[in-house]
């Protein structure tokens, strides 16, 4: 079996202002006992006011440090100088307490498109040893404010899960030797997680379960899966609006390859934790 929590953390900032690393993982393991921990929104030396009462901490250390017994996967998307000699991290992380094979950082597509602010965005990936097999877990976080940049960046993780699932079905040529050039197992099974910044009717959603012209298994919606017709609560401003413009969505998803697909036992969302402007999603596996 495998617990996985998908949770856009906003800097381990809750909606009362303050910023608790703890508090949020205490909650998260609250809901589930987790294998898989997918966060997104996690930061290195972004203080106040470039990150709302935020500190200079390494939040990707802090993750660690309250995760003993994970391994914490770092996935960073934005990296620039501070004027204090460090460097400013922005991104994604994964921790596993399953042991984890091979890692990899994908960047995505970042076209230009100067009406709108923008950062870079990556997903990252590591493939866990489950009980049933090794599982490829990729989380990331997709871009806001420009839908050009944001469906590049889906096309780009469909191109992730078919390169991942060529290298599982034709194999590698056979080096066991523990250098860079050692050939690791690539499994079929596969989840794609995070905050997508798009609803359950957006065409990015549905572009992200296409079928495969060249005979890739599809995605699935873990949580049309599990739950069929039933609309997923939202997993975005469910408590407080973003904007005037904003509205409660659910962009927070879970796909899973066709290999999973039977194996998906329960997809629930906590809609009551106000301690980040998302919603924990949490799915169980029977893998």
């Amino acid at each position: 079996m495998i617990r996985l929590v998908t949770w856009n953390v906003q800097w381990f900032r809750g909606l009362d202002g303050r910023v608790d690393p703890a508090r949020v993982i205490a909650h998260a393991r609250s809901l589930v006992d987790f294998d898989v921990l997918c966060v997104q929104e996690v930061a290195d030396n972004f203080p106040a006011p470039h990150l709302e009462g935020n500190d200079e901490r390494d939040q990707f250390a802090g993750l660690a440090a309250l995760l003993p017994g994970h391994t914490v996967v770092h996935g960073i998307g934005a990296d620039h100088p501070a004027g204090d000699g460090r460097r400013r991290r922005f991104g994604n992380a994964i921790a596993s307490r399953l042991p984890v094979r091979q890692v990899r950082l994908h960047a995505l597509p970042w076209p230009a498109d100067p009406g709108v602010a923008s950062m870079p965005r990556v997903a990252v990936e590591a493939v866990v040893v489950a009980p049933g097999g090794l599982v490829r877990i990729v989380t990331t976080h997709l871009e806001y404010w420009s839908r050009r940049q944001r469906m590049a960046q889906v096309q780009r993780l469909r191109e992730i899960h078919a390169e991942g699932h060529g290298h599982a079905r034709l194999g590698a040529a056979e080096r066991d030797d523990g250098g860079p050039f050692h050939a690791f197992p690539h499994p079929f099974a596969t989840v794609v997680t995070g905050d997508f910044n798009f609803g359950p009717d957006d065409p990015g959603h549905a572009q992200m379960i296409e079928p495969f012209a060249d005979g890739t298994p599809r995605l699935h919606d873990a949580w049309k899966l599990a739950r069929g017709e039933r609309p997923q609560p939202p997993t975005f401003c469910a408590h407080e609006r973003f904007s005037a413009d904003s509205k409660p969505v659910a962009c927070d998803f879970v796909f899973v390859s066709e290999e999973l697909a039977a194996h998906v036992l329960s997809v629930d969302v906590d809609g009551d934790t106000r301690l980040s402007d998302h919603q924990p999603v949490v799915v169980t596996f029977d893998a």
